[in-house]
């Protein structure tokens, strides 16, 4: 038995589902086909949801055009007969879900991540729809009712001891052919639906073929295979004939696109091959991902990059021989669904710098000054202190930049501090704080920026300022000072 997957691109036009037609029906033995939305689907999805939950009614031509995309594959690849009316008939039922997601979206001006998972599961719904209606004597399987997940760290992750258990009650016996939608989930616990994240189809592939025991994984994509390097910036990049499990898991890791990185973990696990196959070029004969050993003396196998990264640096001279400072960054990012996939420390200790992608480097910016409240005993720097503190030679509070404090200024809803920072060559920054920002634990954290020689720095103050000047900036140079001593002696 074999597991093959077809990515956008292999069932996004009627020449592509068409091969894969062929490369399916041309198999002597059961196979499951995975497959993703038709190519462009699930962006079209995401983008019409934000439509429809800004109130702007050009959703509306959006949705009619994902109909129409849908309708013209139909018509082109499925002839006239009963089997064309039921397919007809079930996407149509799917259609007039998602127009009345669509308008309950449009109406109250809200997307919730409740209701964009169940949109963009229309697109691998739809999908293998026609390609189980395509493929002669093909079984349709719904993902949902055996990929199942629980919520853990902010994310969707796979329940593998239920997941596995559900994939083989549900291919017992074993069809000759069946298709599922990839990508797509259920939560374990009330059945919503969720997804594996973009790329996830690969790795609805993989999960399905390590529970059946598969002899093969195939991903089918628009690609000889894997490359040594990008063609669309090495021109003369070659296709690699094997890789080792690792091999390929570093070159997913950093930016090779032709599979999902968690991919590979289920069928290594197993020992099951991987090939990398071009829907388009069947004959050629791709990539194979295995255990070895391989026989290849290349010091250099592939070269890959990643794109629209983050890189977030923690420093400061009070985190040298401090034991347990990286372990309480990594706890704390993780609990707040952070991935961190690069990690470098100088030889001192006092600095350490982690790659995420964009959007979690928005939130770690956040999470951030959650590490205070951690532990403690491990002060860790502001912002402020980041980037002055090796220069720092004294701090004092002042009243208002004008000399004069006033009540307002003291109340909670408005408050306001000004710190004047003298550097070591006598120069000065004048630094503002007042409040800005909290995150949702209720921690309240600064920012920092410089312009015009002005450090703005923007924060929640209490009444206590001793409190709060501690916390703003480091114990280590910052006296304690009350509301009284500041009104007073500035």
């Amino acid at each position: 038995m074999r597991v093959l997957k077809f990515g956008g691109t292999s069932v996004g036009s009627p020449e592509s589902i068409l091969n894969l037609k062929k490369i399916v029906e041309a198999i002597d033995e059961p196979v499951i086909v995975v497959v993703s939305a038709l190519g462009g689907i699930t962006d079209r999805l995401i983008a019409t949801s934000k439509l429809a939950s800004d109130g702007n009614a050009a959703y509306r031509n959006e949705f009619n055009a994902m109909i129409e995309r849908h309708r013209n594959m139909i018509d082109a690849v499925i002839p006239d007969g009963v089997v064309r009316d039921a397919l007809c008939e079930k996407v149509e039922e799917l259609f007039d879900e998602l127009r009345s997601i669509y308008h309950g979206v449009y109406l109250i001006r809200d997307l919730t991540e409740k209701t964009a998972n169940v949109i963009v599961s229309y697109g691998e719904r739809l999908s293998s729809q026609i390609v189980s209606a395509l493929i002669d004597n093909a079984k349709w399987f719904d993902s949902r009712e055996f990929i199942k997940t629980t919520r853990r760290q902010n994310r969707n992750l796979v329940d593998f001891d239920n997941t596995l258990r559900l994939v083989r009650q549900t291919f017992s016996p074993m069809p000759r052919a069946a298709v599922i939608g990839g990508f797509i989930a259920s939560d374990l616990n009330d059945g919503e639906t969720t997804n594996l994240g973009r790329g996830g189809s690969d790795y609805t592939a993989s999960i399905v073929a390590a529970a059946l025991d598969a002899a093969a994984l195939e991903i089918w994509t628009d690609v000889d295979g894997f490359m040594t390097a990008d063609p669309r910036v090495i021109p003369n990049a070659y296709t690699i004939d094997e890789l080792s499990y690792n091999e390929a898991m570093e070159l997913c890791n950093f930016g090779a696109k032709v599979i999902y990185p968690p991919t590979i973990y289920p069928v290594r696990v197993k020992g099951i091959p991987i090939y990398v196959k071009n829907t388009f070029h069947p004959e050629a004969p791709g990539s194979i991902i295995h255990k070895g050993p391989i026989d290849d003396k290349r010091a250099i196998k592939g070269i890959s990059s990643i794109k629209n990264t983050s890189l977030v640096t923690v420093s400061g001279p009070s985190m040298v021989g401090v034991i347990g400072v990286n372990r309480r960054i990594f706890s704390t990012l993780a609990d707040n669904g952070v991935s961190v996939f690069l990690v470098a420390q100088t030889s001192s200790e006092a600095s350490t710098s982690l790659c995420v992608t964009d959007d979690d480097g928005e939130k770690t910016e956040s999470v951030y000054f959650k590490l205070k409240d951690v532990d403690k005993n491990i002060p860790i720097d502001d912002s402020l202190v980041t980037d002055f503190y090796d220069q720092i030679f004294s701090v004092s509070a002042l009243s208002k930049l004008e000399g004069e404090w006033t009540e307002k200024d003291c109340g909670l809803d408005n408050p306001k501090i000004y710190i004047k920072v003298t550097m070591a060559d006598k120069s000065q920054f004048t630094v503002k704080v007042g409040n800005k920002l909290a995150t949702s634990d209720g921690y309240y954290y600064v920012s920092t920026s410089l312009k015009d020689g002005i450090v703005i720095c923007e924060g929640s103050v209490y009444d206590n300022f001793s409190t709060t000047l501690n916390e703003l900036v480091n114990t280590t140079w910052v006296s304690a000072l009350t509301k009284d001593d500041v009104g007073s002696k500035y």
